[in-house]
């Protein structure tokens, strides 16, 4: 592993060991000079193969001829920003320290900067970190209207660090946290580097759309139920260890009771409800198409379910609000009951009234009739009684 370039006087060492370190004399005729070489050997755990949220440990271990001394190590992630590592174990041979959880946006070269006072020391080692994940946020939530159609997507980024092969993984849904988990699809890469899909049985009636972009999960339901709400988890998996991303499906929908038509002088009340729990920073609103402030509510906080009462017809409005930013919205066109409508269900009260009106007199009036027979029959009773009395008495006489 070494050779002299004599005409320079040199001696060149390569793919160097720990045990290399020490002092190396150079004798010409009557003259030698020593040099001390000082090794450091670094190293960081599953070769430097990570999925997200894992952490990495990084071992420095020197070597040298003489005292060893104490160093001070600094680190800079790929994007040249200083990361404070946890020390787990320091003597003067070895150092082991724990990073940060990884991200995505790790990926990339990592610089190790050693430094020492005496001797003298001040060396950058350069290391590579390959962080493979999801580029969605931790827990992404997503909002559609009944009937609509909504795309979730998975950004994973194998493709931007050279990935090939070698990991798997599934996406599967669930209503709520702790239920039933239904698989919607498998996927894998192939030695290509490429995404490769298979659907498999369920109950929920989605796609897989054919174009998107390389790296992205994607299903597609092309008419959303309320039912189809909740959490839809994307799990990838690498040499036995996880990793995963959930995007949290929020579905709205509206009812009017009573449904149909809106009557002169009617009320009727419309339902906005949504199908899972909201954050304090999204609230629920109606309003009135080109109506005034006095056509606005607003639902309290964490509140899934807000009803109006109207009396006037036109396009109502229900909005979805995060942040003063509206997310989504369902128009409801609450139609006014045309005239006759209105002159047929007039004159239905009215008939109703007068039938109403007519029945209680006819009852009053059998009623009547009915005690005046009962009141006759009982006075022709008593006179045959006073009769059948009399005709006693004479014949007793």
């Amino acid at each position: 592993r070494s050779d002299i370039k004599m005409q320079y006087k040199q001696l060149r060492v390569w793919n160097l060991k720990l045990s290399d370190a020490g002092i190396y004399t150079c004798e010409y005729s009557t003259h030698k000079v020593r040099t001390s070489l000082h090794i450091f050997k670094l190293t960081i755990s599953l070769d430097g193969l990570f999925l997200q949220n894992e952490v990495p440990e990084l071992i420095l271990i020197q070597n040298s001829s003489s005292p060893l001394p104490d160093l001070s190590i600094t680190l800079f992630d790929s994007n040249n920003n200083l990361v404070t590592p946890e020390l787990q174990n320091k003597s003067r041979q070895k150092y082991i320290v724990n990073l940060k959880k990884l991200e995505t946006m790790d990926s990339g070269t990592w610089v190790c900067q050693v430094h020492s006072d005496s001797p003298l020391i001040n060396q950058n080692i350069s290391f590579a970190v390959k962080v493979l994940g999801f580029q969605n946020p931790d827990l992404e939530r997503k909002y559609a209207t009944v009937d609509s159609t909504v795309t979730l997507s998975w950004h994973l980024n194998f493709q931007k660090i050279k990935w090939k092969e070698g990991f798997t993984g599934q996406l599967n849904w669930k209503q709520q946290e702790g239920g039933k988990s239904y698989d919607l699809l498998d996927f894998n890469v192939t030695a290509q580097g490429q995404l490769h899909e298979t659907k498999k049985s369920n109950n929920l009636l989605f796609e897989i759309p054919e174009s998107k972009p390389e790296s992205t999960i994607e299903v597609k339901l092309p008419r959303v139920h309320f039912n189809h709400s909740g959490q839809y988890q994307c799990q990838l998996e690498y040499q036995g260890r996880h990793a995963q991303s959930k995007i949290e499906l929020v579905v709205m929908k509206v009812s009017a009771n009573p449904a149909g038509p809106l009557s002169r002088g009617a009320n009727m009340t419309l339902t906005c409800q949504v199908s899972g729990p909201l954050p304090p920073n999204v609230y629920l609103r109606w309003e009135r198409v080109n109506g005034t402030k006095m056509d606005i509510k607003n639902s309290e906080q964490h509140e899934v379910k807000l009803e109006v009462n109207i009396s006037a017809a036109g396009m109502w409005s229900c909005h979805l609000i995060e942040d003063s930013d509206k997310k989504i919205s369902f128009h409801y066109h609450v139609e006014e009951a045309s005239v006759w409508i209105n002159y047929v269900i007039i004159g239905a009260s009215i008939g109703g009234s007068l039938l109403a009106f007519a029945l209680g007199c006819l009852c009053i009036i059998s009623g009547i009739s009915w005690h005046r027979r009962r009141q006759r029959a009982k006075r022709m009773a008593q006179a045959r009684q006073h009769l059948l009395e009399k005709k006693t008495c004479q014949c007793q006489q």
